[in-house]
């Protein structure tokens, strides 16, 4: 597990590679937007990330994630009353934009991901916490997310996560079947998919794990150029600790990491496993 001594310099580290990773394939460092997995964080520890600035985590079960945002927003309101704390000045940019520096301050919000797989009876309170949820990948899912949003008034914002590994123990839905899945979503007002989420395999060797990124940035071309999908289906979220150099050269512009920052997980819990909802 990583001590709060060591965090700042493996956040540190992180983000140099990330932008370095960004600048070999040609783009800015920042344009590459890091989510923080902290399933296997203490509490303590996602704390620091936000002192330095961060403001992106991801969850990948309900119960924890309904735990863990009630933590923080409440330490946020008690940051809130403190004189002398510094904040990011303006509202935290949108996912996709470029991400402010890790140094400047309290972000003024923290933003919650759902990357676990996610069963429909547990969709509402996901979606009443989460900024995006990104593992979405059957239309009865995002047939119970339109429902939820409706009566929310509020648009719900999504990833449809493809099974670009072709993995047959894998969630996500088929490359095959991803644009028509996405066709249909665009068809639903309240909600929005802004991209592609894929997961190479656990015991991909470095080749594999590029061509199962590679698919997938070929079919998030592919749905782009098609006019299938609005503007707004601007991110490609592929990549976890051990891969995401990959998944950056490849074209993502969103990765998963969780074991780089915070310490290797128990055997089973990869950074960004879609393992099953099960509270």
């Amino acid at each position: 597990m990583t001590t709060l001594e060591t965090l700042k310099d493996k956040y540190t580290e992180v983000r140099q590679r990330i932008s370095d990773a960004a600048a070999k394939s040609g783009r800015k460092g920042n344009s590459v937007h890091l989510i923080a997995v902290s399933k296997t964080a203490e509490p303590d520890q996602i704390r620091e990330l936000v002192k330095l600035g961060h403001s992106d985590f991801g969850e990948n079960r309900v119960q924890q994630l309904v735990q863990r945002a009630a933590q923080m927003d409440e330490w946020m309101a008690r940051q809130r009353s403190m004189p002398g704390v510094q904040w990011q000045p303006g509202a935290t940019p949108d996912l996709g934009a470029p991400a402010p520096k890790p140094e400047a301050g309290l972000p003024t919000q923290i933003r919650w991901h759902m990357i676990g797989h996610l069963q429909r009876n547990k969709a509402r309170k996901a979606v009443e916490l989460c900024r995006l949820i990104h593992s979405v990948d059957s239309l009865r899912l995002v047939e119970e997310l339109q429902l939820i949003a409706i009566k929310r008034e509020k648009p719900i914002e999504i990833l449809l996560q493809v099974n670009c590994s072709l993995e047959s123990q894998k969630y996500g839905c088929a490359i095959a079947a991803a644009a028509h899945l996405v066709e249909q979503v665009e068809t639903m007002i309240h909600v929005q998919v802004r991209g592609l989420m894929t997961m190479a395999a656990l015991d991909a060797d470095a080749l594999r794990a590029r061509k199962t990124f590679e698919r997938a940035r070929e079919l998030f071309e592919e749905i782009r150029e098609s006019g299938v999908a609005s503007p707004k289906f601007n991110i490609l979220c592929m990549g976890m600790s051990g891969d995401y150099e990959a998944a950056i050269a490849e074209g993502a512009n969103m990765v998963r990491i969780g074991s780089a920052l915070f310490g290797e997980p128990k055997p089973g819990m990869a950074d960004g496993a879609d393992d099953e909802d099960e509270d």
